[in-house]
């Protein structure tokens, strides 16, 4: 495992490029979601959020063409929008004036580029699927421009910077900041908080990839979801100090900081109980954090056996979710998955960046 204490600036040193692009991961997070809220992350002890990088990549491709303007190609919306220079003002920045596009633009204004910019846009995570995919979009995008102009940058600056427009864009407090650092480090990620700073542990190995993609079904609901307005009501009863939220987020960290010291201890086996016990509390600390369609799913997958276990993915309310399961299981698991009309998400874990 590695431990980044300083962290490498990425370097592009090709200039005048007329072409860019970069990928990265969409995440799935595996325990500690909502404790990367600041600063709940600083205010709980020992607080450590556990995710990895898959193999559903956002994708982002810059390129030069003749017009005044930008030209936005997204697969995701199966959109073409073009954007005059003389749009990109600090007030249409700040009013929508961009619609769907307006973190995009956000990001595309930090590197002051206005003009005669193609941009083309894919995300890799199904619409609203608690992936954390307009996240990786958007520090992919970060990553995709410094290349096209030439410019280095500090991968937890980048971090740092693209979380803040996001979180302005999402006007429901803060963001959470696990959903970024895959895509830029890759791998199997503790993230450890610390005052004005996360600590980035990188847990992969090809043992530890092996049992995580024998023992997790990724799963897509069809039902989408808005984590942000989930995490808001969580972060408002956090500081109206409601004593059952505070008790909720504690046992999620207390559960954890269990599993990242299994995996250092590469008790893996002990590690995929405790995504499924992080998953049971976090559908207590939720309310509605199941669809009636995803309850049924749970329902039935209780009755076929205890060591089933579902751990939803972001926020909840919709989206993906984990079933946790031996590897002999997995056939039992997509019947019941397809009797339910979702999808089962094929993804590998990454290997470090």
């Amino acid at each position: 495992m590695v431990v980044f204490a300083n962290f490498p600036t990425l370097e592009f040193m090709v200039n005048n490029i007329s072409m860019a692009s970069a990928l990265g991961s969409v995440r799935v997070d595996l325990l500690g979601g909502t404790l990367d809220l600041n600063p709940i992350n600083v205010i709980l002890p020992n607080v450590v959020t556990l995710n990895l990088a898959t193999s559903l990549k956002a994708k982002v491709k810059v390129s030069k063409i003749d017009f005044d303007g930008v030209e936005i190609i997204s697969r995701d919306y199966n959109s073409t929008d073009r954007f005059a220079s003389k749009d990109f003002t600090k007030e249409n920045l700040q009013n929508g004036f961009f619609g769907n596009l307006n973190f995009i633009a956000q990001i595309l204004s930090l590197f002051n580029l206005k003009s005669n910019i193609l941009l083309e846009l894919e995300s890799g995570s199904p619409p609203g699927a608690g992936l954390g995919g307009s996240s990786a979009m958007g520090v992919t995008c970060y990553s995709a421009l410094a290349k096209f102009v030439g410019q280095s940058f500090d991968r937890v600056e980048a971090i740092q910077k693209v979380n803040s427009l996001e979180a302005r864009i999402l006007d429901c407090g803060p963001a959470g900041y696990q959903d970024y650092y895959p895509a830029l480090f890759g791998g199997v990620l503790g993230l450890i908080a610390e005052p004005g700073k996360v600590v980035v542990e990188q847990l992969y190995t090809d043992e530890l990839k092996a049992v995580l993609e024998s023992h997790l079904t990724l799963v897509y609901s069809n039902e989408t979801r808005n984590s942000g307005i989930n995490n808001w009501e969580v972060y408002k009863a956090f500081f109206n100090k409601d004593q059952a939220v505070r008790a909720g987020l504690a046992e999620i960290a207390n559960l954890s900081n269990q599993a990242l010291q299994n995996i250092r201890q590469r008790k893996f086996v002990e590690l995929i109980n405790l995504i499924a016990l992080e998953g049971d509390e976090r559908r207590k600390l939720f309310p509605g954090i199941l669809t009636p369609t995803m309850a049924a799913l749970h329902a039935e997958l209780k009755s076929e056996g205890s060591q089933l276990g579902m751990k939803i993915c972001g926020a909840g309310g919709g989206g993906c979710f984990l079933i946790t399961h031996s590897p002999s299981d997995i056939k039992q698991i997509e019947t019941i998955v397809n009797k339910y009309h979702m999808k089962k998400l094929d993804f590998f874990v990454e290997k470090p960046l």
